[in-house]
């Protein structure tokens, strides 16, 4: 199967690793990977920050960009809600990342592993607008030699939300804390999620702190060996 990569600009920016991860693991499942140079931010950003009309117009670019392609596969479970919920899901070629192993490729033991302890954050994209459900708790299950312990309190925000961690920094700072105390909590060396945005949100706190645990997107994870 022919992949055409998605890899947003968040990940393009400041986590290229996860991008070479997303690679090195669909190239492992017999997919040959395209990455369309033309691509560009999605537009959830500026849609988010009220700047709607030009964020709609980068989703219209984004099917420009993408409308040759057999499917399009993202790491990023926000980025495609975002544009879906738009109007941009390629009728169905759009997938993210979970979703296209799972159910496209019909693979949950992708010949991963990884010898640590490990938590799972399931965003609040991929969990409530995505509706990924246990999919990545499925695929991490499958990775030899991982250590997987539940995270108390899984299901709530980490506070990031976008633009809503800078608007409302008190409550972000807040609920960051309490999702903090529960990867702290649960004895895991790695935390990890479908989306890089809510681990930088994360991450960032516990380098604050010196915490000595890291956070790793999923895919990073699943690419390992």
């Amino acid at each position: 199967m022919r992949v055409a990569l998605f890899i947003t600009c968040f990940n393009d920016t400041l986590f290229p690793e996860t991008g070479r991860a997303v690679v090195t693991l669909l190239e492992r499942l017999g997919c040959e990977v395209d990455f369309p140079e033309a691509q560009t931010c999605c537009g959830q950003m500026h849609v988010n920050t009220g700047y709607r009309e030009r964020g709609l117009a980068l989703a219209r670019r984004f099917e420009r960009v993408f409308a040759d392609a057999e499917v399009v596969v993202s790491p990023s479970a926000s980025c495609v809600a975002y544009l879906r919920e738009h109007g941009a899901g390629l009728d169905g070629r759009l997938a993210e990342l979970t979703e296209f192993l799972v159910d496209r490729l019909g693979v949950e033991d992708v010949g991963a592993t990884f010898p640590h302890r490990v938590a799972l954050h399931p965003t609040c994209h991929s969990a409530r607008l995505m509706g990924i459900g246990d999919r990545p708790q499925r695929l991490l299950e499958h990775v030899r030699g991982i250590d997987l312990v539940e995270l108390d309190n899984a299901a709530v925000c980490c506070g990031f939300g976008g633009t809503f961690s800078v608007k409302n920094a008190d409550t972000s700072m807040a609920m960051l804390s309490d999702k903090l105390r529960d990867v702290l909590n649960s004895g895991a060396d790695v935390c990890t999620a479908a989306d890089n945005s809510c681990l930088l949100h994360i991450g960032g706190a516990l380098r604050h702190q010196r915490a000595g645990v890291r956070v790793m997107h999923l895919a990073e994870i699943l690419a390992a060996t």
